[in-house]
């Protein structure tokens, strides 16, 4: 069972227990870091947020149902107090157990479902190289990405290459994912290759990536379900090769055959080595 699927069991049969990331993580037979590049894969949620988002839920469900004694929710829950039952409730509903028990409903609400990872097709496998790269000075524009929704990345490569100066034509694009927090939100920097950071403009963000090994695998099909390779890659190519990933940024490398306009051509993946 792969470690996507034996984190969703365990948060499943667990969530009313005071769960961390790193519990979830070892259930998984994975480290935290690692999982939480996995579940964000297979699923498109932080596990965190995964696991709050179900507790609340099967709360509000009892609420809703009638039921009497919200501290006894609140403790079912995983939460030691009414208060920050009462606090995490709100920020998830947009209304507090009080007003869910009252109406005796939970409709219009953004209630979460237990899930399972859908079982897509893999891309075909493959056995990852490994490369030495670094030190690489990327500069272009950043912006930080809930873990649950990077829908945005598309239009930031767009305004960073409608809006970055003209200059000699690089031989890579790198977009770089770092700055992962334990439920799984991150810093993505799409840019280039630099010289030097004194030459890119003030408002770029830069990131120096320290020079070590990377294993390495290409995506073949359309930009668009690079998950899947990611998720493939992550899950099964990476552990069957006894390679074991880093915690430190992550990047895709964009070589001339990329056509941005059709989002064909193919773009290689780049995940650092432990070591």
């Amino acid at each position: 069972m792969a470690a996507a699927q034996k984190a969703l069991w365990y948060i499943e049969s667990h969530f009313g227990a005071g769960l961390a990331l790193g519990d979830v993580a070892a259930a998984a037979g994975v480290s935290p870091f690692h999982l939480t590049r996995v579940f964000q894969a297979a699923t498109g949620w932080p596990v965190v947020r995964y696991l709050r988002a179900r507790r609340l839920s099967e709360a509000g469900r009892d609420l809703a149902a009638g039921a009497g004694d919200i501290l006894g929710v609140a403790l079912s829950a995983g939460y030691g107090s009414h208060e920050a039952f009462t606090r995490a409730f709100r920020e998830q509903f947009g209304v507090t157990p009080e007003e869910v028990r009252k109406r005796g409903s939970l409709e219009g609400l953004p209630v979460v479902d237990a899930m399972r990872v859908m079982q897509e097709p893999m891309p075909e496998a493959q056995v990852p190289r490994v490369e030495e790269a670094g030190p690489l000075l990327i500069a272009g524009l950043g912006a930080r990405y809930l873990a649950s929704n990077s829908a945005g990345i598309p239009a930031q490569w767009q305004r960073y290459e409608q809006d970055r100066p003209v200059g000699p034509k690089e031989s890579y694009a790198y977009g770089v994912c770092f700055n992962y927090d334990d439920e799984g939100n991150f810093d993505y920097l799409c840019g280039h290759e630099v010289p030097n950071f004194s030459t890119p403009p003030s408002d770029y963000t830069r990131l120096r990536l320290a020079r070590r090994p990377y294993a390495v695998v290409r995506h073949t099909g359309h930009i668009g379900s690079i998950p899947l390779t990611w998720r493939a890659f992550l899950e099964t190519w990476l552990p069957a090769s006894g390679l074991v990933a880093a915690d430190a940024p992550d990047f895709e490398r964009y070589d001339a055959d990329f056509d941005p306009r059709t989002g064909m051509g193919g773009v290689e993946i780049w995940v650092p080595l432990a070591p």
